[in-house]
């Protein structure tokens, strides 16, 4: 049995927030892998299915981002689970937006969900990192994660949630590149063959064997005056 958790702050107003990327990664999941419906339990919201040959728990903690680890925790010690059984699924200011990345293990880097979990199951859990890139300034961080994904962002965040979810089954199963590669082609397909076109046409070869000259040498004379 796997978890995943999904990272973000309960309640409309924080919808559609960058920090709530983890939260839309498991809506997605849910949604397109018929999972049940969401209930409430271990502090969080949870539904339960099966990705491939893995029963899987959806969870999304109800408990603020910075104490996402007690519901994470809970849930993982009910099943007797190990940290290792758990993939977190957040925003990551250090990717550029779009770009997804798996680890497993390491320190949390200043995220304020990872630390709860840290405190709670400590390090060895997976992280499905979810680009959301960098308001350039440290001081910008805190209202640039809890404001909404612009508008010019919705294109990118739809390709990554798809992908996320094509590469679920890979991901339960513990194959990380066949999960990173379901998540490339759908944020970078590759180019199918479009022959020449919007290519610049190339000016033909003059020919080898040019046409011999016969004209008299009166003829030529006159053409030269031309």
């Amino acid at each position: 049995m796997k978890i995943f958790a999904g990272l973000g702050n309960p309640g409309a107003k924080y919808a559609r927030n960058r920090h709530n990327v983890g939260f839309m990664a498991v809506d997605r999941i849910a949604e397109d892998h018929g999972f049940g419906p969401w209930k409430s339990r271990f502090h969080s919201l949870v539904a339960e299915g099966r990705l491939g040959r893995e029963k899987v728990l959806l969870l999304k903690p109800q408990t603020y981002m910075n104490l996402s680890g007690q519901a994470v925790g809970e849930a993982m010690r009910f099943y007797k689970l190990s940290p290792e059984d758990v993939i977190v699924f957040h925003d990551e200011l250090d990717l550029a937006p779009g770009k997804v990345r798996v680890k497993q293990g390491g320190g949390h880097a200043g995220h304020n969900g990872l630390r709860s979990i840290h405190q709670h199951i400590g390090d060895a859990y997976g992280r499905v990192r979810i680009g959301i890139g960098h308001p350039g300034r440290k001081e910008l961080v805190s209202g640039y994660v809890l404001h909404d994904f612009s508008r010019a962002d919705e294109d990118w965040l739809g390709d990554v949630l798809r992908g996320i979810s094509d590469g679920a089954v890979a991901l339960a199963e513990g194959d990380a590149a066949r999960f990173q590669n379901a998540v490339a082609l759908r944020t970078a397909p590759p180019r199918s063959s479009t022959g020449n076109k919007g290519k610049t046409a190339k000016p033909e070869r003059a020919s080898q064997n040019p046409e011999p000259d016969t004209r008299s040498p009166l003829q030529k004379l006159v053409d030269k005056f031309r």
